[in-house]
């Protein structure tokens, strides 16, 4: 699943960045949060983020443990598929945006980066993703050092990075989670360097008919259920999931916004059966 972040600041460069992350102070939300109704289309919500906050606040200590489970392991391997479609060099700032409990954030990190600026808006899935965070200069078992990695509040739709200071954007399940990705895409590219990359990693739906049906009957009746009974959820959030993915945006029109944002060499690589999508665009010159 993704994540959103909160609003700071837009014009500090990463040195600067918004309110450096302490801890948090949110208390986890165990109300319902997302019920028939608000599932009918969990994307036209109006206070969509508020509930996606409240939602992710409640799941954040079992979050990994459901993902691992009902990936079957393979959602570390798509992160390292979108790692690798990055490009991350030691000369890069990477930016991962909705970074949540800070899985992709430390493998860029341990692909070498310089540094690696993960926002997001709910304080209970960084209190997670800090306690994961190593210190930066080690060898990795490839040889590469670690880079620096630090946490911040932010918001997707408005970055506390300044205009043209990063080298890679990054976002891994957390775009459809945004309320308004048009505007968060934007956002991407505004605090690109000219020929910066972007990479998004997503849920998606399979294009077979045949895997299409049984994705289907597993997204929707087998895992809600046993991953509400691992999380002890009571917010609905493991209903929202794969309500969110049916009614989102189709991989075309993801594409289509890139290009509208001003995306060059744009493209979409599907992960295991088309289950997931690595989407990918590089800033002007």
């Amino acid at each position: 699943m993704g994540r959103v972040a909160a609003s700071r600041s837009r014009k500090r460069p990463p040195e600067a960045i918004g309110e450096r992350y302490n801890g948090g102070v949110n208390q986890t939300q165990t109300q319902e949060v997302w019920n028939e109704r608000t599932l009918s289309d969990p994307h036209a919500m109006p206070d969509k983020a508020k509930r996606v906050r409240a939602m992710f606040a409640a799941i954040s200590r079992s979050y990994d443990l459901n993902n691992r489970l009902h990936s079957m392991g393979r959602d570390q391997t798509w992160r390292r598929i979108a790692v690798a479609t990055a490009g991350v060099k030691t000369t890069d700032t990477v930016l991962d945006v909705a970074c949540g409990t800070g899985d992709l954030s430390l493998m860029c990190a341990d692909a070498g980066a310089r540094r690696v600026i993960g926002v997001d808006f709910t304080h209970e899935m960084l209190r997670v993703a800090d306690t994961k965070r190593r210190p930066a200069g080690e060898a990795t078992v490839g040889k590469r050092h670690r880079g620096e990695m630090m946490l911040a509040d932010g918001d997707a739709m408005r970055l506390p990075i300044a205009d043209r200071s990063v080298d890679v954007v990054s976002i891994a399940f957390g775009l459809r989670n945004v309320a308004d990705p048009r505007k968060a895409i934007g956002e991407f590219y505004r605090v690109l360097r000219p020929n910066g990359r972007l990479v998004i990693l997503e849920f998606s739906l399979p294009t077979n008919a045949m895997m299409r049906g049984l994705y289907q009957m597993y997204f929707r009746h087998v895992m809600p259920w046993t991953a509400t009974l691992v999380s002890r959820d009571r917010t609905g959030a493991y209903r929202y999931l794969p309500r969110s993915v049916n009614t989102f945006v189709d991989r075309q029109t993801i594409l289509k916004e890139l290009v509208k944002a001003g995306f060059v060499s744009v493209a979409a690589r599907p992960l295991t059966f088309g289950v997931a999508v690595v989407y990918s665009g590089r800033k002007r010159k």
